[in-house]
């Protein structure tokens, strides 16, 4: 049902993530899907936060030349490899699952209900988690204007500490199982 194309570019690691291993979640409040605010810096356990660009709208096209962007397709894909993981991935001792995207979360909450996520969907319209630990970003023409957009990566931390970033991430379907191999192989 959402299969990648085959002649997807593949992303280049261009450094920009580089610095995230060993430092800390942000320490601020973002908007969720479940109608909540999200510390992720307060959060016990075991945290996984995987970044996409961006969902697309069923019928509603997307943006010209999306394909062409290397890393860019496959945020529904991504999504739904983190649904169909969740319970391996909780075995594996992820205590918390969250996205994140630049979308609002009203745009967000349309794709969680949709797609049936069992974790929260995180808002990062405003850029402030993105500045605040300078995720990787694109630029991209989505619709009239252009908008800054999340690359793809997923993280895992312990206690508020990075311990482990994904990034590139390639196939973005694959990236729940990368994450949960990961998570069997490191205690944390």
């Amino acid at each position: 049902m959402f299969e990648l194309p085959d002649s997807l570019p593949s992303p280049d690691d261009d450094g920009s993530a580089d610095h995230l291993v060993g430092s800390m979640l942000a320490d601020l409040q973002l908007s969720s899907t479940a109608g909540k605010s999200t510390n992720l810096s307060k959060m016990d356990g075991v945290v996984v936060v995987y970044a996409y660009p961006m969902t697309g709208v069923p019928g509603t096209p997307l943006p010209d030349g999306w394909d062409e962007i290397p890393g860019a397709r496959g945020c529904t894909p991504q999504s739904c490899s983190f649904r169909d993981h969740m319970a391996e991935l909780k075995s594996a001792g992820a205590d918390h699952v969250f996205g994140v995207s630049t979308q609002t979360t009203e745009y967000q909450k349309e794709a969680a209900d949709r797609l049936h996520l069992p974790f929260d969907i995180l808002s990062d319209a405003d850029l402030t988690l993105q500045r605040a630990m300078r995720l990787p970003i694109m630029d991209a023409d989505v619709g009239e204007q252009n908008h800054t957009l999340l690359k793809r990566l997923a993280l895992i931390a312990k206690d508020g500490v990075i311990k482990k970033c994904f990034y590139p991430v390639f196939p973005p379907d694959r990236n729940a199982a990368d994450v949960l191999e990961w998570l069997k192989q490191n205690s944390l």
